[in-house]
């Protein structure tokens, strides 16, 4: 079977130290088919000061493992977008300039405020706070369904879209995502109509939780609604987490009816049979 880590990070992101050509290595020492660098380019003014994307640096490195490694293993250029409602102008430039393998876009914050920064949670109890995130991931499911209505897709996977699970578990000690699946509904709906391909990430089955970003149960919604293929990303920082969780990512497909792993290659949505035939 054909397995492809489609996101992972490098030293050519702020919150990465990885080499490359370790990660590179790290990928057909597992035995993929494929990777893609998702650096991130972060874009609210908190974060700006720490980006450290520098596209001419990235582009040179993803040539030079080409030329070393393509034989061996695919090798993508992939970017990962924050979504931030008053930077999408920006965002939008930046992509009409930069040529990419695949664009995701992910969501870190519940309206202004950082998911990832404790002081956020002070005054949240799981509930409420669960519920903000997933409001927030719905406006940027619309926003990518309104600006992909012509046809044209602009981005091509939606990041962890629970990921607001990882951050209750480490600062209230639970998590419930299942108490929003009104809102998952018209997160997976709004994804089959703009063509934005949902990813499973396994991260955090290495960070403590017993479910992958989504769980099982979103994946089979998903499946039940009409969605047909996925991609599936370890979000390693380091070399040593390429690939892991991937497994069970597609033992998960597998048991939701999800028969298709999605592999983004110069833009392009490639199918990959995950039954084998």
């Amino acid at each position: 079977m054909d397995l492809y880590d489609q996101h992972l990070h490098s030293k050519h992101s702020f919150d990465s130290k990885a080499d490359p050509r370790e990660n590179v290595e790290a990928a057909i020492e597992r035995g993929l088919s494929g990777l893609t660098f998702t650096e991130h380019y972060d874009v609210n003014p908190d974060d700006w000061k720490s980006c450290v994307y520098d596209d001419v640096a990235y582009s040179e490195a993803i040539e030079g493992l080409r030329g070393e490694y393509g034989d061996a293993i695919f090798i993508g250029k992939g970017v990962e977008i924050c979504y931030q409602p008053r930077r999408m102008a920006h965002v939008l430039e930046f992509l009409s300039e930069h040529r990419f393998d695949m664009v995701m876009l992910s969501v870190h914050y519940f309206g202004e405020d950082a998911v990832h920064r404790r002081a956020n949670w002070a005054s949240l109890d799981v509930a409420e706070g669960t519920r903000r995130y997933f409001a927030h991931v719905l406006e940027a499911a619309r926003f990518v369904q309104e600006l992909q209505g012509g046809g044209k897709r602009v981005f091509d996977v939606l990041g962890h879209l629970d990921l607001v699970k990882r951050y209750t578990q480490r600062f209230l000690g639970e998590h419930d995502v299942d108490a929003c699946a009104d809102l998952r509904d018209e997160i997976l709906r709004c994804c089959i109509a703009a063509d934005l391909t949902p990813e499973i990430n396994t991260s955090t089955l290495r960070q403590g939780l017993d479910e992958t970003m989504p769980n099982l149960a979103t994946v089979r919604r998903y499946a039940e609604l009409g969605g047909e293929a996925m991609s599936v990303g370890s979000d390693a920082h380091v070399s040593r987490a390429i690939g892991e969780g991937l497994d069970e990512a597609v033992s998960m497909l597998l048991d939701a009816g999800v028969g298709d792993l999605v592999v983004f290659k110069g833009r392009e949505r490639v199918l990959v049979r995950l039954d084998g035939g």
